[in-house]
Order: C-alpha cells, then structure tokens, then sequence
C-alpha cells in the first residue's frame, strides 16, 4: 500500500541558503537590524491573553494589569531608549489602541516609526474563523488606521501570530505587501497567495521576550546575551548571506525597570559596534519596500 503524504502548504519553496542569490542592503550593509515592539489592548475578564504566574490561568483583574503596565509605563521607557539609541521601530499595533491610548499612537507618530496591522486586540486571534468573519475584521484594522494616519498600514503581524488558512491571501487581496507571522528564514522571501505574491518578513519565535520570559522561564539576563549573540554570529554570517535580525519586545516585559537596563547594554552592543558599516538599522517595512525593489529572482520564494 502507498505511504500516506504529509499534509504540506504551497506557500513557499524550500530553497536552502547555499543556492541562494547575493544582495545587499542599502548602503552596502549586510545585516537589517529591527526593533519590534508589540503594544496591545486585551478586554477585561474575557477573551485571550497570558497570564504572568500561571499558565491557563483565567481573565482577572490580575493579568489585565500586568499587561496593562506596558501601555501606561513601559513602552514609554522604550520610547525614551530608542530616543537615546537613535534607533527607529515598528510597533505591532492593536486598532483598538487608539481609541485606548491615542497618546502612544501619537508618539509613534512623532517619532516617525511605522506602525504594523496586528489585529483589533490581542483578547482575540483569527484561529478558527470563517474567511467573511476575518476579511471583516482584517478591513475594520486598515479601516481604523486610514481613519487616524491617513493610509492603511504595509505590514501585518497575527495577534498571537496566529492565521487561518485563507490569511496570507485576504491580506493580499485587502492590500498588504508584507506579513511576519511566518518564522521560517533569516531573509525576506516570497509567499504564493491566489492573488499573487506577498512577501514574508522575518520575525522571530526565538528572539522573542515573551517566548523567553513568560512562556519559557527563563530571566532577562538570558534575553539580553540571546540578543548579543545573536547580532555577534549574524554580523559574521552576513558576510556570506544578507541577513535580518529582528528583536521582539513587549512593554509590559522588558518596560520593566529591572530588565530594561540590561536590554538597553544589550542594544547598545548591537547599534554600537564597530561594524555599523554593515548594519542597517531598518523598520520592517523599509525591508520590505527595499525587497519590492529587486529585481525578480533576487528574493527566493514562491
């Protein structure tokens, strides 16, 4: 009898990094450096959302303000790190945000850093809907961004980077030229949808506080060294391969007093290093835009 096949996508082909064409990034660079913040908005004592001492645990008043901190204190700390690194960010960003805090999309405004669609709320993800149910809400995002920036946001990041089947698609089909809820590679490449290519930006699972913090128990120390040693072995691979090195922050995990200051060694390690030549401090969207303007064939995918 035939072995059954694996389930499998069509996104993507697999193309190894060996038999992939050379590029570099603006200014000669070599590795993309991104800041990504993620600032959410959950309801109150229902829908999605971590708790900070226990896995499984339900809405309460408790976890609602743990995350809560990082709109009211921490991601104005970051705010001031970046300021004081002169490093630009993209921010996933909830819609639901301004009708919370329009004072953080007013500062993002002023700082000149983009803002990706994440979702209406992270009390919420797209798992399991009906294509209608998420295209409407995939409209009521750019809808609620167009109504306050004037233009519908370039990039998408899932709240819980979670999709659907038909995601990738709508989110081309409504506009986006790029998405980052697939982590698979260490350079942008192309992802088939049935309107055309749409181009997958890197975004990590490991680089990622809330990955190591909350889910894996380990403490910021760990974070910061991952975050060192990452951009130390990129640096020198990027030599070979044009890479990007994106770093996940949340403000209620690293807007915390004790391990901002050692992320703020941490990034100084990074945009201070000897080998800025080769490092371009980027948004996630300028990566984009830069892989839009390739040649086609340059960036591997579908």
């Amino acid at each position: 009898m035939p072995r059954p096949l694996l389930p499998r996508h069509n996104r993507y082909d697999y193309v190894p990094l060996n038999e992939r064409q050379d590029y570099s990034w603006p200014g000669g660079a070599r590795l993309a450096f991104v800041i990504t913040t993620n600032i959410e908005c959950f309801a109150f004592g229902a829908g999605n959302g971590h708790d900070p001492a226990k896995t499984g645990e339900p809405q309460t008043h408790r976890n609602y303000s743990w995350r809560d901190y990082g709109n009211r204190i921490g991601i104005w700390r970051f705010f001031e790190l970046f300021d004081e690194l002169h490093i630009p960010a993209g921010h996933n960003v909830n819609s639901l945000l301004y009708d919370y805090a329009p004072q953080i999309m007013d500062e993002i405004r002023r700082r000149g850093d983009e803002i990706v669609g994440h979702g209406r709320t992270n009390a919420e993800n797209h798992r399991g809907m009906w294509e209608a149910d998420e295209e409407r809400i995939i409209q009521e995002v750019i809808d609620k961004f167009v109504a306050h920036e004037g233009k519908a946001p370039t990039g998408w990041m899932g709240s819980g980077a979670y999709e659907t089947g038909n995601t990738p698609d709508l989110l081309k089909e409504a506009g986006f030229k790029y998405l980052m809820d697939w982590p698979m590679d260490d350079q942008p490449i192309w992802m088939r949808t049935r309107s055309g290519p749409i181009l997958s930006v890197p975004y990590p699972v490991e680089l990622n506080d809330s990955q190591i913090i909350t889910h894996r128990r380990q403490d910021s120390g760990d974070f910061c060294d991952m975050i060192v040693n990452q951009f130390d072995e990129m640096i020198e691979q990027s030599a070979r391969h044009p890479l990007v090195m994106n770093v996940s922050i949340h403000p209620n995990i690293f807007g915390q007093p004790f391990r901002l200051r050692q992320l703020r060694q941490a990034l100084k390690h990074c945009v201070q290093s000897p080998h800025q030549d080769k490092v371009w401090l980027a948004r996630p969207g300028e990566i984009a835009d830069y892989c839009y303007s390739l040649p086609p064939g340059v960036i591997p995918g579908g």
